[in-house]
């Protein structure tokens, strides 16, 4: 058998498709990801499974949506001894590692995987964390003052919070963590083991905060500030009534509108910088051609659009629409595009079959097409909720402070758990219900790819409607099991007579 490559998965958190040239920004261009995008296969039409960062990257690690594993809120880690990717590595012979944010890992025996443990989260270390097996390439004290104004960051309007710093880039997480991969990648370089590694930037999430050098990148003047619906108009849902009260920017004046968004996308900058550090260092140590690449984010942010900041409950592409490159420099298509609608639980199922390794039973993501022999997709979901009451305008009003952040945590938990909202999405259509009440949506993707028209009550889309739920009722059928059980793995007799009857 050829040499199991290794694997390097890059995750930006909360960074939306559409944030990068790479997909059709205008005004913030991100060249590393656009060489990477050269070396290997962009997934134009790849989703999150959940628009929530524990569900998502419990998802993406397992290979399974969340109403499989279990892991449906930010409250709910990797379920223990659920047979996810690091598992499986570990039991080949794998080296494990993450550099930047876990949010997904909590279990001893999960922890206890990975060799390298280097964990940084959005507003610095943990207090009295200490890495494992290597040490922090910058002082520790040098690391918490740099995040210290994250910690109390600055508020312009109700929901409108952002700042430039001038904090050393180095000691901010971006800089920080692209650093301590280029250090990991040296050691690796130095022996035989293959392995994998999680790079995990907690950047473009909040707090909205990024070095000065950056934030001159992306200058507020040539932001482009999208379209958004009226807050009262008759087709928008009661949970995005609900969002737009709660996240909307519509206070804030266009100055700070504009340096929001800015700010945001300066901080994918910092996060582009970083990715073309580790590229580099792939090369300097003769591992790029040894080395699967992929970059990827857990799932969006408004960053202005719909008239929000932040994220929450709806599947807008925004939100749930994620950037994912694949790169294998030798292996894979190289400057491919697949429009195919994808979806991040296909990632880990596609790593395994490049590398020879068979995926369990009871994964459901599929391997994905171009950089496999696997055939183009017609649809892909996404989902939120776990069956809580809903949250509505009348509840917000019952609040002490009914608008903006403090209100978005007040009802936070409860938001996340609300409804059972499912999505499908083909290449052109997406439609989201929830059986649970509240208005269904129907956008046309290539009509208004802003989705500003909700079709799903104009006359005429019936048909197209009846062909979306039945694919959201099969897709939902054979992936029912609210808290799977392991599957045992099939025999090997047993697989052999079924290949010789079909």
């Amino acid at each position: 058998m050829p040499e199991r490559p290794n694997v390097v998965v890059i995750m930006a958190d909360q960074m939306k498709a559409s944030a990068s040239h790479v997909y059709g920004n205008r005004f913030c261009t991100t060249p590393s990801l656009a060489r990477l995008a050269r070396m290997g296969t962009t997934f134009d039409r790849a989703y999150t499974p959940q628009p929530l960062c524990v569900p998502a990257r419990v998802s993406l690690w397992t290979g399974r949506w969340p109403h499989a594993h279990g892991a449906r809120l930010n409250e709910t880690p990797m379920p223990a001894g659920e047979r996810h990717a690091f598992r499986i590595w570990h039991e080949a012979g794998y080296s494990l590692g993450l550099i930047g944010k876990n949010h997904c890992f909590h279990d001893a025996a999960d922890l206890a995987l990975f060799d390298i443990w280097c964990e940084i989260g959005h507003e610095g270390l943990a207090p009295g964390a200490q890495p494992r097996g290597m040490p922090w390439v910058r002082p520790v004290a040098a690391i918490a003052a740099a995040h210290a104004e994250r910690r109390a960051m600055p508020r312009q309007a109700a929901a409108v919070s952002y700042a430039r710093s001038d904090v050393d880039p180095r000691d901010a997480s971006s800089g920080l963590i692209a650093a301590q991969t280029e250090a990991y990648l040296e050691r690796q370089a130095a022996v035989e083991r293959p392995f994998a590694l999680w790079v995990s930037f907690p950047d473009p999430h909040t707090p909205y905060q990024v070095p000065h050098a950056y934030a001159e990148l992306v200058p507020p003047a040539t932001v482009e500030l999208p379209s958004a619906p009226d807050p009262d108009a008759a087709d928008l849902p009661e949970r995005t009534r609900v969002l737009r009260q709660l996240l909307g920017i519509d206070d804030a004046s266009e100055e700070d509108r504009r340096a929001l968004v800015a700010t945001y996308h300066a901080m994918v900058r910092f996060v582009d910088e970083g990715v073309g550090r580790i590229l580099d260092a792939l090369e300097r140590t003769g591992l790029a051609r040894r080395t699967v690449v992929v970059f990827c984010s857990d799932h969006g942010d408004f960053a202005g659009e719909h008239g929000m900041t932040r994220k929450g409950g709806a599947f807008y592409d925004c939100l749930v629409r994620v950037p994912l490159l694949v790169a294998w420099p030798g292996r894979l298509p190289a400057g491919a595009v697949d429009d195919s609608p994808v979806n991040l639980v296909d990632l880990v199922p596609t790593l395994l079959r490049l590398q020879g390794l068979a995926a369990p039973a009871a994964m459901q993501g599929r391997p994905l097409p171009t950089v496999t022999e696997a055939a183009p997709r017609e649809a892909t979901f996404a989902e939120y909720g776990a069956g809580g009451a809903p949250c509505t305008r009348a509840d917000l009003a019952a609040l002490a402070e009914p608008r903006g952040l403090e209100a978005a945590k007040a009802t936070l938990r409860w938001r996340e758990a609300e409804g059972r909202r499912k999505m499908v999405r083909t290449r052109r259509h997406k439609l989201v219900t929830d059986p649970m009440g509240d208005l269904d949506e129907l956008y046309d993707l290539e009509a208004d790819p802003g989705e500003l028209r909700n079709l799903a009550r104009v006359p005429g889309y019936e048909t197209l409607i009846a062909d979306l739920r039945a694919r959201l009722f099969a897709w939902a059928v054979t992936t029912e099991d609210a808290r799977a059980l392991p599957l045992p793995e099939p025999a090997p007799e047993r697989s052999e007579r079924s290949r010789a009857t079909t």
